[in-house]
């Protein structure tokens, strides 16, 4: 069978179902494709849902509707050995206000409501829907086939946001056949029950606020690090390792997870929680290295499909850059429509949209990011010294004390080497 819209979106996550309802308030008729039996039921979140502009013009009190869980009032870094570690706790009265500047969501939660508010605007939304290829008709996309009853829907443009394997902007040849597995990370995360009294005594927050928590070291030779966020009565605890540091050591993720786990300094924060569930999804961590091309005849590409996903650091954002995207990818649509024409050089408007926009500026000024995460240091040496100048530092025995200075300089020269040392701040200097 074949059904005919004027747009069709396929993917339901942030992006998918932003575009979808932005069209669908502009009076479209758009196909909201989901090959998940809900939207959400697929994806993986560990993290936190930040300030979105976008939204927010649609939604002015989107912060009062969405389903949010807390909003973030502690951020802590933490570099970690075995049995050590060292907290840098940022927290401030900046973040105790409406609307906070990130918040901690589910993401079947978050992603249903959301196509739910673009079904309510007039969005179709079509679940168990598997897009298997596009349809072509003059070299331009002309809609997609699915697996479902071996139909297809057909629509003069197509906004893929079908994720980081975009199979949609695959068949329409805007993305190679394979990834760099050095441009991809791998999430692994424990949803752990813990009554919320108990997050709130653990973690200092009182009503609503929430803490997040990044670690880096003790990752068993893989490149990565963890997370720890608190929700209202559980907590979202994970690992993300990047891909080819993770395929060279020849580790199980679960494995590395639980090893995370069961490290002095996270057991004691996860100490008495039940295992709700396990999950895992890859990361676009490559940024804007590896986007492929935003636009073709036809078609527009958004959210985790772009690789809208960048790690600076101990800082990984992604839902914003794809919820911003996708608004972007339907205004593009709106204003092609209004032309209609739907070429490439039409929709092209969208590339322009996003070359003013946050997305691609900060994906520029931080495109050089996953070059310090490739630093092998990074996840064990750096956080001994850093561990040993703290002990040194506090330990009295009746030793003479060092200068701070030179204590620290010593310990960097035995573990990391004066060469490494300079090539390190010259990698950081050049990517943050």
């Amino acid at each position: 069978m074949t059904r005919s819209f004027e747009a069709i979106v396929v993917g339901a996550g942030p992006a998918g179902a932003s575009a979808a309802l932005t069209l669908a308030r502009a009076g479209v008729d758009v196909a909201l494709v989901e090959r998940g039996a809900h939207p959400g039921e697929k994806n993986m979140f560990g993290g936190i849902l930040h300030r979105m502009p976008a939204l927010e013009e649609i939604f002015p009190d989107f912060w009062d509707r969405a389903p949010l869980q807390r909003h973030i009032v502690k951020k802590t870094l933490t570099f970690m050995t075995p049995g050590r570690s060292l907290n840098v706790e940022y927290e401030t009265e900046s973040f105790d206000r409406t609307p906070y500047n990130g918040y901690t969501v589910f993401r079947p939660s978050f992603d249903r409501w959301l196509a739910t508010e673009a079904q309510r605007a007039g969005a179709t939304l079509l679940t168990r829907c598997t897009v298997d290829g596009v349809i072509t008709e003059g070299g331009a996309v002309a809609g997609v086939t699915v697996l479902r009853g071996g139909g297809a829907l057909r629509a003069p443009v197509v906004i893929a946001a079908d994720g980081v394997l975009s199979f949609t902007a695959l068949k329409a040849g805007l993305r190679r056949p394979l990834f760099d597995p050095d441009h991809l990370a791998l999430g692994v995360k424990a949803l752990l029950e813990l009554p919320k009294e108990v997050i709130d005594d653990r973690f200092g927050l009182v009503r609503d606020q929430g803490a997040s928590r990044e670690f880096v070291g003790s990752s068993s030779g893989v490149h990565g690090g963890g997370f720890l966020y608190t929700n209202h009565s559980s907590l979202s605890a994970g690992i993300v390792l990047h891909l080819g540091s993770l395929r060279d050591s020849g580790r199980r993720p679960y494995d590395l997870l639980n090893d995370f786990l069961d490290q002095p300094q996270i057991a004691k924060l996860v100490r008495g929680a039940r295992l709700l569930e396990y999950s895992a999804h890859v990361i676009p961590e490559g940024g804007y290295k590896m986007m492929p091309e935003l636009v073709g005849d036809g078609i527009l590409v958004a959210g985790d499909a772009a690789a809208f996903c960048y790690a600076k650091g101990p800082n990984l954002e992604g839902i914003n850059l794809a919820t911003h995207s996708g608004v972007l990818a339907a205004r593009a649509v709106l204003e092609a429509r209004a032309a209609k024409d739907h070429s490439a050089r039409a929709l092209a408007c969208y590339r322009r949209m996003l070359d003013e926009s946050f997305v691609l500026k900060d994906l520029r000024t931080f495109q050089r990011a996953p070059e310090l995460l490739e630093i092998d240091r990074l996840y064990e040496a750096y956080p001994e010294v850093i561990c040993d100048f703290m002990d040194r530092m506090y330990r009295v025995d009746g030793s003479p004390k060092e200068s701070l200075l030179k204590m620290g300089l010593a310990m960097t020269r035995a573990k990391v080497g004066t060469r490494n040392l300079v090539r390190d701040a010259w990698t950081t200097w050049r990517t943050i």
